[in-house]
């Protein structure tokens, strides 16, 4: 059974044809009466689970499955349309259908008919390893032991199974549902009920990266905006909080407790408070410009928000006071636990603070921060609150699409469902954003010295 489990692994046709071929009849039958082989082996309340699962399976298929995959190759055949009421005299709207529903009603039943594959699996291995036992002379295991195995050997299954019926539903399934919108034409002129979509395969893709149209104009300085946010945000707030732990952490600071805490108080805030505070300080007519014009300083607002330079360069700013304090808190336990040993070596042996500073506290805490700058990387390509809070993407402009100069992609993309409705667009650039995120993530990580060298500084 243990060699029969391991080939299931590697091979799983040649599992299936081998298990076809040294099976008895009862377990021949199973790869089509499901729970078949239990039943006539004593295992009733297993094999009737399994039958009464694949009858279910069968009468929604037939009942309605098959029309809702039909209905995914469509997305629908008729749209809204008016009809001549007789009886009333009048014409009348008649709803068409809901490309929408089709495709979620699609995509539903292609997960249920993925789990009855994996139940159909687990029918097929439950098949075998009852006919091997009873050819071993063994007793084949009850429902109740069935039952105890899962508070026992099985324990780990019983506490995954919810979480991961609940990723599946709740993740999985949106996500994939997201995923094929991103391959139709479901904009705002094909808005269902009134309207149907279809499938246009790559064109999205096309339209975005290649067309030269304004959306193509509009993606590639965006997605060059988006990358040069995230390596600043990064950086800045990295280096600084770095810098500020290990000023916080001279022996000759006093009151080390309290600058902590003061920093601290920033995360304690919430972050869009924060945000919504500051964007009302730098608005044109906020505080900090009508006490400059009040002293005599300044003329004309300063265009925080309006200008598209002083924009960006006032979301990075303003990010300082977000990221900073987190930085501050990893680094410092991180500075802590530096043997001291090393430092008192490198002062024995002559080397100024700046050597020490470069060939130990820097390579250890890199070492060690390296997952966080990864995160925190592809965090703020994704970082939403602070862009859309402070400068809702503006200024805005007509060179883009329904885009501003300090839009992110995941602002743009915002605004592309909600504002514009172009969904098929918005999906297309959630998708790219995941790909440049993933192989970012995956390609730097993999030449890191925390993932070649783990045992390193342990």
């Amino acid at each position: 059974m243990d060699k029969l489990k391991k080939e299931s692994k590697t091979n799983i046709f040649k599992f299936y044809s081998k298990t076809f071929i040294e099976g008895d009849i009862f377990t021949k039958l199973s790869f089509i009466i499901m729970g078949l082989s239990n039943l006539l082996r004593g295992q009733i309340v297993k094999g009737l689970i399994y039958l009464s699962l694949e009858i279910g399976f069968i009468y929604f298929m037939v009942t309605t499955g098959v029309s809702k995959l039909i209905g995914l190759r469509t997305l629908g055949t008729q749209g809204q349309h008016m009809e001549f009421d007789e009886s009333r005299g009048i014409d009348i709207t008649v709803p068409g259908d809901n490309s929408m529903l089709f495709l979620l009603f699609g995509v539903s039943t292609l997960f249920i008919v993925a789990a009855f594959l994996v139940l159909w699996n687990s029918n097929v291995k439950s098949a075998i390893k009852a006919q091997q036992m009873k050819q071993a002379a063994k007793k084949l295991p009850g429902f109740i032991d069935d039952i105890q195995s899962l508070f026992d050997k099985n324990l780990h299954m019983s506490f995954l199974s919810l979480p991961v019926i609940g990723i599946l539903l709740l993740t999985v399934l949106p996500l994939i549902f997201m995923i094929t919108i991103a391959f139709t034409n479901y904009d705002h002129n094909h808005q269902p009920p009134g309207n149907l979509f279809t499938w246009v395969g790559l064109k999205n893709f096309d339209t975005i990266l290649l067309s030269g149209e304004t959306i193509s104009k509009t993606f590639w300085p965006i997605l060059g905006w988006t990358i040069i946010w995230a390596i600043f945000a990064t950086i800045l707030n990295y280096i600084l909080g770095m810098l500020l732990a290990m000023l916080i952490n001279r022996k000759d600071i006093k009151f080390k407790g309290l600058w902590r805490t003061l920093f601290v108080l920033s995360i304690a805030v919430p972050q869009f408070v924060s945000l919504l505070i500051m964007r009302n300080i730098l608005a044109d007519q906020g505080a900090l410009n009508m006490l400059l014009k009040e002293f005599g300083l300044i003329e004309k607002s300063i265009p925080f928000f309006t200008n598209p330079t002083l924009a960006r360069i006032s979301v990075i700013v303003i990010n300082l006071w977000i990221g900073i304090p987190h930085t501050l808190l990893i680094t410092t336990g991180i500075l802590m636990n530096i043997p001291e040993d090393l430092y008192e070596s490198a002062k024995i042996d002559g080397a100024p603070p700046f050597i020490m500073f470069f060939k130990i506290t820097l390579p250890y805490v890199i070492f060690v921060t390296t997952p966080y700058l990864i995160t925190q990387f592809i965090g703020n390509i994704n970082n939403f609150n602070v862009i859309y809070l402070l400068s809702a993407g503006g200024p805005n402009t007509n060179e883009y699409y329904q885009a501003g100069k300090t839009d992110l992609l995941v602002t743009w993309l915002y605004k592309l469902t909600v504002d514009k409705k172009d969904y098929n667009y918005a999906s297309t650039i959630g998708i790219l954003v995941f790909v440049i995120s993933a192989t970012f993530a995956l390609s730097v990580y993999r030449k890191t010295s925390a993932y070649n060298n783990e045992e390193e500084f342990q």
